[in-house]
């Protein structure tokens, strides 16, 4: 465990702690963290201490997640809040429309016409489980064209994972400041207080609001100890703290609601913190990519990136799944995603590229895809003859990223989502052009 200083909102430009699920203490101002002890009678520099807790006191240590924050104000003193709208903003269940048995694609949203920030500019596009039980994950696209420079926000329905897909978000947080462009991700614990600058002036992405337990890396079983989302290439921001007064918004969603407190001063004034429990990022290109060297094409699974495990060991509440760049080298072999139906459901997104499954137009960056549990689905009638007929040499996958949000629970699309014009209904129709093969000369 090593102890980083940073001086007040200069974090973004010094190194970061690196490492998954680590205990770190860090400190931006000299002698802000308690020696030998998180809650002495009086905390250093007359500040406050206060305990942050992710996980039930009593959960297995391993699974066990706090940090102890020490701060100018404790959280108590934003308290007074007063209910707020927000009708694109939605928890599971949702209801008001059936979930129908076909495939579904969205074009990309577009950038709003009037000011929104990040949290104006969240649009539920689907969710499953139910929050009030704290299973499933709200899936969720953000467009915005300004700052959060004096709102700030927290989310107390669940974990957030940030998928930027165009603009660079820089994400104060209270345990310090996350730079994180497309291509990378960030991951915002349940009940963290942040605020986001777009520091290109638009910004548009996805969201998986995890209502569940805590994103994990998965078990590489044969794998090994090595390989896929490494814990070394995550990275915790140091200490970065905010001691500003003026008039601030200070917004919270739980059970579904947004709601806004009025406040004097930034919420984001720790000045030091030490634990287990912290924003973080990762770098997408960093991923170290598995797959067959032989035949057939491996599972999707051997893609996961971060894991939220369910009551059933194996089946993810929710898993973020990526399809970097990489080579394909199978030989005899269909080496696009093969024609499936899966008990899992399967949200996708596209970050920059193209997805090498869907070659007939439609998956743009931005856009995205649902698949719901034992919906049919593949490559298009194009991606499949392409596939079918090229010389299999050793092929490099170069300008993709995409990524998927899978869940054991029917992801249940919003009435807004598909009364929304970005909906492709004649999406289905790009299995038009696979024609029969049987009894064929040389099928």
């Amino acid at each position: 465990m090593s102890v980083e200083r940073s001086g007040g909102l200069q974090a973004a430009d010094s190194a970061y702690m690196t490492g998954f699920g680590n205990e770190h203490a860090t400190e931006a101002e000299a002698g802000a963290l308690p020696i030998g002890r998180s809650s002495p009678q009086k905390a250093p520099l007359g500040l406050y201490a206060e305990k942050y807790s992710g996980t039930a006191f009593t959960a297995p240590k391993a699974r066990n997640f706090r940090s102890w924050f020490y701060r100018i104000r404790p959280s108590v003193a934003t308290v007074g809040f007063e209910a707020v709208g927000h009708s694109r903003l939605l928890n599971a269940p949702v209801g008001g429309a059936a979930t129908p048995p076909d495939p579904m694609r969205w074009h990309p949203f577009p950038l709003p016409d009037e000011p929104a920030d990040f949290v104006d500019g969240l649009f539920t596009l689907a969710a499953c489980g139910d929050a009030h039980a704290q299973i499933g994950a709200g899936v969720h696209i953000y467009c915005a064209n300004r700052s959060m420079d004096d709102r700030y926000f927290y989310d107390c329905d669940g974990e957030l994972l940030i998928v930027p897909q165009a603009g660079t978000l820089r994400i104060h947080t209270e345990c310090g400041v996350l730079d994180v462009p497309p291509k990378s991700i960030a991951v915002i614990p349940r009940g963290l207080k942040f605020r986001v600058e777009l520091t290109d002036g638009t910004a548009r992405g996805y969201v998986c609001e995890n209502y569940g337990a805590l994103l994990e890396l998965p078990e590489r079983g044969p794998i090994g100890s090595d390989c896929l989302a490494n814990s070394r290439d995550f990275e915790a921001p140091v200490a970065a703290y905010e001691d500003r007064d003026g008039d601030f918004e200070l917004l919270c969603k739980l059970d579904g609601q947004l709601y806004v407190s009025r406040v004097k001063h930034s919420p984001l004034d720790v000045v030091a913190w030490h634990g287990s429990l912290y924003p973080y990022r990762y770098d997408l290109d960093r991923f170290n990519v598995i797959g067959s060297v032989s035949y057939d094409h491996p599972d999707p699974s051997i893609f996961t990136v971060l894991t939220s495990q369910s009551d059933s060991p194996g089946t993810a509440n929710v898993d973020f799944v990526i399809f970097p760049p990489r080579w394909l080298t199978m030989e005899d072999t269909f080496r696009p995603a093969w024609y499936h139906r899966n008990v899992m459901s399967e949200y996708m997104g596209l970050i920059t590229g193209v997805y090498d499954a869907k070659t007939s137009g439609g998956f743009t960056p931005g856009a995205s895809s649902l698949h719901n549990c034992m919906v049919p689905h593949g490559p298009d009638g194009e991606a499949y003859e392409r596939a079918t007929t090229m010389e299999l040499k050793p092929e490099r996958l170069r300008d993709t990223m995409a990524f998927m949000f899978e869940s054991r629970y029917l992801i249940r699309p919003t009435r807004l989502a598909l009364d929304a014009p970005e909906h492709q209904l004649d999406y289905p129709g790009v299995w038009d052009g696979l024609r029969r093969h049987f009894g064929q000369p040389g099928s």
